[in-house]
């Protein structure tokens, strides 16, 4: 390989800010913190979300039908025109 043409590949801290959820995966991302993590300190990532607080993956995800039937009353008030 060529030096000095590839990203700082390694291993990287990931914190979800919205509930504390953290773990380590390798990436390329750029990190300026670092913090401490199960005894290693690791370079810092802070996440909006993942997977353990998105509504799509904890199974709190709400349907537009499904939300007292607004589709219905929708459908209903502007179907007579």
């Amino acid at each position: 390989m060529k030096e000095g043409i590839h990203p700082d590949y390694r291993e990287v801290l990931f914190v979800d800010l919205s509930n504390g959820f953290k773990f380590v995966t390798r990436s390329c991302a750029p990190t300026r913190e670092t913090d401490t993590f199960e005894g290693k300190e690791y370079p810092l990532f802070k996440l909006d979300t993942s997977s353990e607080s998105h509504p799509f993956y904890t199974g709190t995800q709400k349907s537009v039908d499904n939300m007292g039937g607004r589709v219905e009353r929708f459908r209903n008030r502007y179907a007579k025109k």
